[in-house]
Parts: C-alpha cells; sequence; structure tokens
C-alpha cells in the first residue's frame, strides 16, 4: 500500500495525438536500444530499488512492431514521484501520461516509452505473461502481428485508441498462455 494517495484523474500532457507510425519487421537492434536506456534509467535511479524489463512488442524476437521501445519500471511506491519521475526527467525523458497507479515519460523523440507502476501491479504481470508467451508461440506471435497490422490499416485519432482496440486479442492470448502454463512466475 502507498503512503500517500495516488492521483485520482488521468492527465495526459500535450493530448490526444494521431497514430502516425507503421509496423516495422523486427529489428535486430531494439534489444541494444532497450539495453542503452536501461542503463540510462539505472544511473538516474541509482540508489532505488527498482525492477527494469523490456516489454512489448519490440521485445519479442521476430515479431513486427511499431519501431518504439516500451520499457516497464517497478517502483516501492508510485506516489514517491521525487524519487523516480524527477530523476527520469532530468534524465531526459519527458511526462506523457500521468494516471492512478501509471506515470509514463518518453523520450523527445517518442521512440522510447517508459512505463512505471508500482511493484506487483497486475499490469507488469499481464505484460511479462504476453511477452514471454509471445517469445514461445509461433501462432499466436502471428495472430498479434496481424491483428495490429489490420488495425494500422484504419485512422486512429489518439494512440491511446489504437493501443485499447488491440485489448481483446491480448486478453485472449493471455488466457491461453495461462491455459498453457506459460504464466511460469507470473
Amino acid at each position: 500500500m502507498s503512503a500517500h494517495e495516488d492521483v485520482t484523474t488521468v492527465d495526459v500532457v500535450g493530448g490526444p495525438e494521431p497514430v502516425a507510425v507503421e509496423l516495422h519487421e523486427y529489428d535486430e537492434r531494439w534489444p541494444d536500444v532497450y539495453a542503452e536506456h536501461r542503463q540510462r534509467i539505472s544511473r538516474a535511479l541509482a540508489g532505488t530499488d527498482v525492477d527494469v524489463e523490456h516489454i512489448g512488442s519490440t521485445s519479442v524476437p521476430g515479431l513486427a512492431a511499431k519501431p518504439i521501445i516500451d520499457i516497464v519500471v517497478e517502483v516501492d511506491d508510485i506516489t514517491a514521484e521525487q524519487g523516480y519521475l524527477d530523476p527520469l526527467l532530468a534524465a531526459g525523458y519527458e511526462l506523457r501520461v500521468r494516471e492512478p497507479g501509471h506515470r509514463l515519460v518518453r523520450t523527445p523523440a517518442r521512440d522510447v516509452h517508459v512505463h512505471v507502476y508500482e511493484r506487483g501491479d497486475a499490469a507488469v504481470q499481464e505484460y511479462l505473461l504476453l511477452r514471454d508467451h509471445l517469445r514461445r508461440d509461433a501462432a499466436d506471435r502471428a495472430l498479434y502481428a496481424d491483428t495490429k497490422r489490420a488495425l494500422l490499416r484504419r485512422h486512429w485519432d489518439d494512440m491511446n485508441d489504437y493501443a485499447d482496440a488491440k485489448t481483446a486479442v491480448i486478453l485472449a492470448i493471455n488466457e491461453r498462455a495461462r491455459a498453457t502454463g506459460d504464466a511460469g512466475g507470473v
């Protein structure tokens, strides 16, 4: 439990943004970009107990993806922003979203998104479940890529709407992952 109350509203800094990216075939450089940002985050949060993981499509070898590296950082207290948000902003990331239980900072180029959650948040476990299952299951990896391709053929006024449109297929894939025992330690 947090020592302080969390925010109760969703603040999207800069407002809605149209989806202006396309899917790219898997790029072998994506793990290196993640590693660079993992180091940057670790330096910024030195002395803070955090867990950092590469999530999203760029973390799955062979999966087509928008060329945006998604990273999740788990902190002990999401409300203690001075301990993680201020250092991430000082390291050059920009605040995009502040909502209950979640903060999102990104690079000015918008090619790296850092999602911050409180340790133990179920959302982190869902991200890791999806990532790990897609790394192992070629059929679900293809289904997810096909779904993203179909969705990106449509016009989206906001990137968040595109992300929401993927929810049903993500939930179905995660259910299969649980049913096949891919949940592992998640």
